[in-house]
């Protein structure tokens, strides 16, 4: 997770062209909180963040400079700095008053602590959230059942395949978990291999898979629970979780413990390979002229009574409970999770990551991004990724007990005492 230059959020960020909402590059001052005129009110809103690529930061100078409100000056430092401080940044006696980063978790911990301000009224009818999805809206409400984050971009994971690959091997995407199966085991008898992963330099794409199967055996709250610390890495239904993707080890290209996750779209790219669980990100990865080509399936319902949930990385803002301005804060998060705010970034950054609010005009998308649109409209749950729902911590010791469990994936319960005993290190640190 940390090994340059392929951590997973580096890995995002600077290769896959895939970015969360940026702000503007300037240096943190003493007065984070901003200027206050003669009746004590804020003249000036804070805005801080964490992303400094030029492109996509251009791009938001430009829409935040199309705010009617109070001026904002836009802060931003380096993620890990960033990372380090927030805490701090919200703690303050004057925060600043709207900060960048991730939806789920991660956003649920700092409110736990009474740190996020109550965004509840922007999801109420009339609300710039009212009309997000359900989905989007449980993702974004804290344990006490207050809004306390804004969406403003999120992007989808499936299992990518070539159309023509799978035209010129006359098979079609599978609609359940047994096609699945016997997909795989009809493209292996063929000398196809029919998953490709990178786990070398990038070992967090293994967690995808289990959280994907996590979430089709045992779903959205058990999965959010067990990376919470609520539940036993030694549980039975981890069990279970390990016992399919044991299934599917055979499936993969050998490679994948030497490829990290952007060379592992290699033996797609030369038909060797038919499928890929990853994010939309892959898409940049592929030659320009193989990009119309590419197309996806959600990975296939297991157990049929377990309600539908998708992995999409959320990234938007919260609000400092502190702010010395709360109302300007919640207008200023109004308008960043407005269309014509959203609609805006997207065209000037050229990012590839999804708009959060329906009418966000899609009219220009490509039919792939289109179809991610509609998969996360239509889910019942939306999870983050194994990192954004536990931890940078947890996530490290998912890289571990899962690249073992791929090297033996016959010792499934010496491998869960072994991630439980080091989960249990993080959780009680």
């Amino acid at each position: 997770m940390t090994t340059p230059p392929f951590s997973r959020r580096s890995f995002l960020l600077g290769a896959a062209s895939l970015t969360t909402v940026p702000l503007l590059a300037s240096c943190v001052g003493s007065g984070a909180g901003g200027a206050t005129g003669s009746g004590g009110a804020a003249t000036t809103l804070t805005l801080q963040s964490w992303i400094q690529d030029a492109g996509p930061k251009a791009a938001l100078e430009s829409v935040v400079a199309g705010f009617n409100g109070q001026p904002v000056t836009l802060n931003s430092v380096a993620t890990e700095q960033f990372r380090a401080q927030l805490s701090t940044y919200l703690s303050s006696a004057t925060p600043p008053d709207v900060l960048g980063w991730y939806a789920g978790s991660v956003a649920n911990s700092y409110a736990q602590e009474g740190l996020l301000l109550d965004v509840s009224d922007l999801w109420a009818p009339g609300g710039a959230c009212a009309n997000f999805s359900d989905a989007l809206r449980t993702l974004s409400t804290g344990s006490d059942g207050k809004a306390i984050f804004v969406p403003t971009n999120y992007y989808w994971w499936s299992i990518f395949y070539k159309k023509s690959a799978f035209a010129q091997w006359g098979v079609q995407p599978p609609t359940t978990w047994d096609e699945f199966i016997a997909l795989c085991d009809g493209l292996k008898a063929r000398g196809i291999h029919p998953l490709t992963n990178g786990i070398g330099s990038t070992a967090w794409m293994s967690a995808g898979w289990f959280d994907y199967l996590n979430l089709r055996i045992n779903g959205a709250t058990y999965h959010r629970e067990l990376l919470a610390g609520k539940h036993s890495f030694e549980d039975s239904q981890v069990t279970a979780v390990l016992e399919q993707y044991a299934r599917l080890v055979p499936y993969f290209h050998p490679n994948q413990t030497s490829w990290d996750a952007q060379q592992a779209v290699t033996p797609m790219v030369n038909n060797e390979a038919a499928m890929y669980l990853v994010g939309a990100f892959c898409t940049e990865y592929f030659p320009e002229d193989q990009r119309d080509d590419l197309d996806f399936f959600s990975v296939p319902t297991i157990d049929p009574s377990v309600p539908s949930a998708e992995e999409a990385p959320t990234d938007g803002f919260f609000a400092a409970a502190n702010s010395q301005n709360p109302e300007g804060a919640k207008a200023l998060l109004s308008y960043l999770a407005s269309a014509p705010a959203q609609q805006s970034y997207i065209e000037k950054s050229g990012s590839s990551n999804l708009p959060t609010s329906p009418d966000v005009d899609t009219a220009q998308f490509s039919p792939l991004v289109k179809k991610g649109i509609q998969l996360l409209n239509e889910t019942d749950e939306i999870t983050q990724f194994f990192n954004r729902d536990s931890s940078d911590a947890l996530q490290t010791t998912a890289d571990a007990a899962l690249t073992q469990f791929i090297a033996n994936p016959s010792d499934i319960r010496g491998i869960q005492r072994q991630w439980q005993q080091a989960a249990q290190q993080v959780f009680t640190s």
